[in-house]
């Protein structure tokens, strides 16, 4: 860059970053700095600085914007993600109470009964992060205890979810549908000591004796009729029979008054088939296995707060030593649909194409529309420093993984809305472009003449005696009778007194594609024919676009989801 492109574009930041008035005065630092020469004549130096910032300030706010563009298309996103690249940096996950080095052991406790979310991601991470942080363990504990809802199929996503999408490498993987002997034994423990008791009261009549803070009937009855009762419960008999834990019911914490710790569910499970007829509730299951399996801390979201009580009161009852939980700041997606109960209905009805349709947060929906792994750790560590919940807008996940991507995906033209134009007297060309234009040298070869398609809005907002680039490739003039006219190959001639950057295509060897967008609506066009060397599943960058994941070649359209811009 000369120093007039320079005093340009540093003279059109300063009007942009104070409401379209630059002060000349604040470049001159900028430009000595960057040209020492220019102090040999200062007088010389501070009129081309003058007469640029004149020339800028007569701009609209608009203008100076678009002129920034013009020259650098990428100047306003590079800084906002410059910026939101220095605030991750600052963030690292806060320390665990009484973690040593080499005994930390976490947990993944995903229910396989839908697919993962976002927001089960983030608690994978916390505590895998966690784990990696103090040389510790993690195991995957699958809490399979309710056979109604849960599947092989779910497993199977979840496997993949937390050990081949997010890279996730566990120590151990149980289920703990098969300790449901254990914690039947458990159970049993309780009864005898009188610490639990069979309940055949109805939902609502439960709940008004926990909201009245009165104990029900069934609370007093004899040792040996709930151990019948029990042992009636285990073979599926009285289907609304529970056992509840015998705390008290006049407890201000509304979840410790006698829950429910089993019940019955007269439905075949995945992994067991008909063997159990009782079943643990969560907080019975988990605070047992917990303890049984060595767990020292959970990190998990603050909405299980009313929780922790009840499970650190079981574990104490069985004396399985103590858990630190740590809980970190629940976060949803704005806009994003996320209750199981909900997608499953929307798939059912064929509203939505599956668990993967592109307007879902479910990770099999992200990583199709192409969010890269990474992305997923730099969002957890900023999840995992807050304890206030947060409503996070898609952008901020776009905005991370897009600075990851910018690094190695390559580029390509597509153009949706095709336009063609012909540019008189433009050479014959042989053209090579970069892949990347700092990782990856050539890669993109094209033949070029005097006609080519470019979009449709960029022909219609050519305005007369307007200099405009194809990139990379020619320089030319929208003349007053309409005419498009070859000017020059030079890029430093179209840095000096060009208006617009355009991609292009010519008109032969494109590629159909269709692009399906997060509003599960598509977009067709055609692609340069480079893009034949992609394989799918990469993840590229459409210039002026946005970013893409190839997701399959039909009939030979090459058929990508829709990152983000």
């Amino acid at each position: 860059m000369n120093m007039d492109d320079s005093i340009r574009m540093y003279a059109l930041q300063n009007a942009v970053q104070f409401k379209g008035k630059c002060n000349p005065g604040a470049l001159v630092g900028k430009i000595v700095g960057e040209f020492p020469d220019a102090k040999d004549n200062m007088q010389e130096t501070m009129q081309a600085i003058n007469r640029v910032a004149r020339e800028v300030n007569s701009l609209s706010l608009e203008e100076q914007k678009q002129a920034i563009l013009d020259l650098d298309p990428e100047y306003f996103e590079s800084k906002k993600e410059a910026k939101e690249k220095r605030k991750e940096e600052r963030k690292e996950l806060p320390e665990l109470k009484n973690a040593e080095v080499g005994k930390v052991i976490t947990r993944i406790a995903p229910e396989p009964s839908k697919y993962n979310h976002i927001g089960h991601a983030m608690s994978f991470l916390i505590n895998y992060m966690y784990a990696k942080k103090y040389d510790g363990k993690c195991i995957l504990r699958f809490d399979d205890t309710n056979p109604e809802k849960e599947s092989q199929e779910y497993v199977d996503a979840m496997r993949e979810d937390v050990i081949d999408y997010l890279g996730i490498e566990v120590d151990k993987v149980v289920f703990a549908s098969d300790y449901n002997d254990h914690l039947i034994k458990k159970a049993e423990e309780l009864i005898e000591k009188g610490q639990a008791y069979t309940c055949s009261c109805k939902k609502e009549k439960m709940s008004l004796g926990r909201r009245e803070m009165k104990e029900c009937s069934h609370r007093s009855k004899d040792v040996e009729i709930v151990k019948k009762e029990w042992d009636e419960m285990k073979s599926g008999l009285h289907e609304n029979m529970v056992l509840r834990l015998k705390i008290d019911m006049e407890h201000k914490n509304a979840v410790m008054r006698d829950p429910v710790i089993f019940r019955i569910v007269n439905y075949p499970h995945y992994r067991h088939e008909e063997k159990y007829k009782a079943w643990p509730m969560y907080d019975f299951e988990c605070a047992v296995l917990e303890g049984e399996l060595g767990i020292t801390h959970v990190n998990r979201s603050n909405e299980f707060h009313s929780r922790i009580e009840l499970q650190k009161y079981i574990r104490d009852l069985f004396n399985l030593g103590h858990v630190e939980v740590r809980q970190y700041a629940r976060v949803s997606v704005e806009g994003a649909i996320t209750q199981g109960r909900e997608i499953r209905g929307l798939v059912e009805s064929g509203e939505y194409i599956g668990w993967d349709d592109p307007r879902l947060v479910t990770l099999k929906a992200l990583k199709r529309r192409g969010i890269v792994r990474d992305a997923y750790y730099e969002l957890a560590k900023v999840i995992g420093m807050s304890k206030s919940n947060s409503v996070l807008d898609f952008s901020v996940i776009s905005s991370i993984n897009r600075r990851l991507l910018d690094k190695s995906a390559k580029r390509f033209f597509m153009i949706e809305n095709p336009r063609e134009i012909t540019i008189k007297n433009a050479p014959e060309q042989e053209i090579e472009l970069d892949l990347h234009p700092e990782v990856m040298e050539g890669g993109r070869k094209f033949k070029t003449n005097d006609s080519f398609y470019i979009e449709k809005k960029d022909f219609d907002d050519m305005k007369n005696m307007e200099n405009i680039r194809l990139m990379d490739c020619l320089n030319f003039i929208h003349k007053e009778n309409g005419e498009l006219e070859f000017t020059n190959l030079s890029y430093n001639d179209f840095r000096t007194e060009g208006k617009k950057l355009i991609h292009w295509l010519p008109l032969e060897d494109n590629v159909d594609v269709e692009i399906l967008m997060d509003d599960n609506k598509t977009k067709s066009g055609f692609a340069e024919k480079n893009i034949e060397q992609l394989e799918i599943g990469d993840v590229i960058q459409f210039e002026r676009f946005g970013f893409c994941r190839l997701d399959s070649i039909e009939g030979g359209v090459y058929k990508f989801w829709f990152t983000h811009k």
